[in-house]
């Protein structure tokens, strides 16, 4: 038997009860044409599987399977045999039709990494607790309903991914996984959070966005080691004074899609932010401290009812990108030409009448779109944009359009439609005889 094991597993030793267990595996696999008569689950590399890069495949280390993947393969279910490959470590069942796991699951108490995403599992079973050594639940794209109690066993359990199913509630005793790094419970049905969540002070990613929660407890402030927090698409209506607590927020923060009305003050306090987005929201003005924000790449303000920019803004200058569209926006501060670093300025369906002449001072601009305000001039300044590749003026009042345009040698696309210009300028078709696309 170890013979025939060897030659049909590339060398690998098995015993015979693991060998058994992917003979079940290689039978469901034939049926559902994945595997061909006579082929084996092949032996990968470690490496491979641990990368999520094998689709069938197995990993064996001292005789025993230690990782197994077996994704996408249109399973509707496991064998109940599985619990005989006591040595796995990593089980990866990604992209598959399951609806539920057997019991005999719990045996395997050495997994380290279970995969589960984009199955059809209702429930987690209450075996999942004999996994003290699991580090990374992937369970997202499911459709739990709750998560067994018997999860806050799991006192090694560093990331547990659960985006995408029907979770109602979060059980309090989560709060006793204290090495939990990430939490991404996503796009549930979930109204509140347990007081005793905030307890988990390791968390350096969460994310709740997509669901139904309406208030936010102040112990928020209590997750300090956060770098990305989402809470986007929900109905907050306001946000606690603790966010600025969390001054290791480096790199995005989620709040749009929400009911908020305006922004805490302590928001200041994240200066090493990297990513804010507050798009589709209710807010009317932003507060100075928006200028704290010095490290701030991309800011998205879109959809909202801000009637004017702080002149703050003007310090965000390693911002990259400055999406405000669809505001109600009169003017512009000249602080904005400060933003030497920008690359793409969108301000469309706006009430804009004039612009600042220091936009000139943007040079890194390629992208800026003005459609649907509503200006009549543009300053001279916008000569200075020669890294302008995409410049759209729909939809405003403009009777000409400065010359500074047609000598911008990198304008790929320029759209002109829907204003009131007297006459066609000839440097519009000089720009179209060397390539740019210009809609009139």
């Amino acid at each position: 038997m170890a013979k025939e094991t060897r030659d049909r597993y590339n060398g690998a030793a098995l015993p015979v009860a693991e060998m058994s267990v992917l003979k079940e595996f290689e039978d469901l696999l034939r049926n559902n044409g994945y595997l061909h008569e006579g082929e084996a689950i092949p032996v990968v590399l470690q490496d491979k599987i641990a990368r999520n890069e094998s689709k069938i495949g197995f990993y064996a280390e001292n005789n025993a399977v230690v990782a197994l993947s077996v994704r996408y393969c249109a399973l509707t279910s496991l064998p109940a045999s599985l619990g005989q490959l006591t040595n796995l470590q990593h089980l990866d069942l990604t992209g598959n039709q399951i609806t539920s796991l057997p019991p005999s699951l719990g045996n395997l108490v050495q997994l380290k990494k279970l995969y589960l995403d984009d199955n059809q599992i209702t429930s987690l079973p209450s075996e999942l607790g004999n996994f003290i050594h699991l580090e990374e639940i992937h369970a997202d794209g499911n459709q739990l309903t709750s998560l067994p109690g018997s999860i806050d066993q799991l006192t090694n359990l560093k990331i547990l991914n659960a985006y995408g199913n029907a979770l109602v509630s979060v059980p309090a005793s989560l709060s006793q996984l204290t090495c939990l790094k990430e939490v991404s419970l996503g796009r549930n049905q979930l109204t509140s959070l347990p007081e005793a969540f905030w307890q988990l002070t390791n968390l350096q990613l969460l994310n709740v966005g997509e669901n139904h929660l309406s208030a936010l407890s102040e112990n928020i402030g209590n997750l300090t080691h956060l770098h990305t927090l989402d809470l986007g698409h929900n109905e907050l209506t306001a946000l606690p004074e603790s966010l600025g607590n969390l001054r290791n927020l480096t790199f995005f923060l989620y709040l749009s899609n929400n009911h908020l009305t305006s922004l805490p003050m302590s928001l200041g306090n994240l200066s090493n932010l990297t990513y804010l987005n507050i798009t589709d929201n209710q807010l009317t003005a932003l507060p100075e401290i928006i200028g704290n924000f010095t490290n701030l790449k991309e800011l998205r303000l879109y959809n909202n009812h801000l009637t004017a920019l702080p002149e703050s803004l003007g310090n965000l200058t390693n911002l990259k990108e400055l999406h405000v569209m669809n505001n109600k926006l009169l003017s512009l501060p000249t602080s904005l030409g400060n933003l030497i670093r920008l690359k793409e300025l969108r301000l469309s369906d706006n009430r804009l009448t004039s612009l600042p002449a220091s936009l000139g001072n943007l040079t890194h601009l390629r992208h800026f779109d003005l459609r649907n305000n509503k200006l009549m001039a543009l300053p001279e300044s916008l000569g200075n944009l020669t890294r302008l590749t995409h410049l759209d003026l729909r939809g405003n009042k403009f009777v000409s359009l400065p010359a500074c345009i047609g000598d911008l040698a990198q304008l790929e696309k320029l759209d002109v439609r829907w204003n009131k210009l007297a006459s066609l300028p000839a440097w519009l078709q000089r720009l179209e005889q060397r390539g740019c696309t210009v809609f009139k």
